[in-house]
């Protein structure tokens, strides 16, 4: 690099774990790389006005470059055109504004990954059975593509019965919450599916104390769903990998920053992990292998 970059990351929230190991990553491959980083997210989790003044906190301390998961598709957009017209380049990672257009995007097929996580719980069911669904937060961007990629795979089964939907805001406590709301109406059910691990680790509380044993899949690959995987408590996840994502976007902001061309998208493959191949994943956020730009 020419120069010591300063860079701004800010994320949704400090109660996912999944936006902790985001802060952990990029921190680590900054140090890795030789720029500054400073991270922050809402005290309240995915707040909106928390993040809108976060931003514009950082736009005033003229960093090189801003890395941000917006957590609403549209209600940041002043802030960001004005970090845009102070000619600080955004990456966005995980979702984006859908009018103000960042430098680059890095994220995953939000769509295709609930597809996969849906069709890897109906096989676990043979075709056949009712199932729960826990929604993520209702103003998040990646909500509305992982509902509908769960009923459209849903919907290809005809003994498969989607029998009850909650919100659980990727929260774990909404994991919970959505979880005895389900059960106090579907008692029977055979199988979950939650929009991320949060939500999944909450929910699997709640069955627990139930003493109900039914297939759960979740997202994100969080350390914490992985022991669960290993120890039979939960049936897979899928790597929506938020630390893999923001490593990814402060990379391209690098180049960005140092006159390279970078793709407007950049969507990182995701896998289903269950036990058969969750060994590698087996460990803290603050062990995981760091992703390089050839990959």
């Amino acid at each position: 690099m020419a120069g010591r970059y300063r860079i701004c990351c800010l994320t949704k929230n400090r109660t996912n774990p999944a936006y902790v190991g985001a802060q952990i990553a990029a921190a680590r491959l900054a140090e890795t790389l030789g720029c500054d980083l400073t991270g922050a997210a809402p005290d309240t989790p995915d707040d909106i006005g928390e993040q809108r003044a976060l931003l514009s906190r950082a736009i005033d301390s003229r960093p090189d470059a801003i890395l941000i998961a917006p957590v609403h598709p549209s209600a940041l957009d002043e802030s960001l055109q004005r970090a845009k017209d102070a000619g600080i380049p955004l990456v966005c990672f995980v979702a984006h504004s859908d009018r103000v257009t960042p430098a680059s995007v890095v994220t995953s097929d939000n769509y295709a990954l609930a597809v996969a996580a849906a069709e890897t719980l109906i096989r676990e069911l043979g075709g056949r059975g009712r199932i729960g669904i826990i929604e993520g937060a209702p103003n998040s961007p990646t909500t509305a593509p992982r509902t509908r990629g769960f009923l459209d795979a849903a919907a290809k089964h005809p003994e498969i019965s989607v029998a009850a939907r909650e919100t659980g805001q990727y929260q774990r406590p909404g994991g919970r919450e959505a979880m005895a709301r389900i059960l106090a109406q579907h008692p029977q059910l055979d199988g979950l599916i939650a929009a991320n691990d949060a939500m999944a680790l909450g929910a699997l509380e709640v069955l627990d104390a139930a003493g109900l044993a039914i297939p759960v899949v979740g997202m994100n690959a969080m350390p914490e769903a992985i022991t669960a995987i290993r120890a039979g408590r939960m049936l897979a996840t899928v790597s929506f990998d938020a630390p893999a994502l923001v490593c990814t976007a402060l990379m391209a902001a690098l180049r960005i920053l140092e006159g390279e061309a970078v793709p407007e998208v950049i969507a990182l493959p995701a896998e289903v992990i269950g036990r058969e191949n969750c060994a590698v994943w087996d460990c803290p956020y603050e062990e995981r292998p760091l992703p390089g730009w050839g990959s």
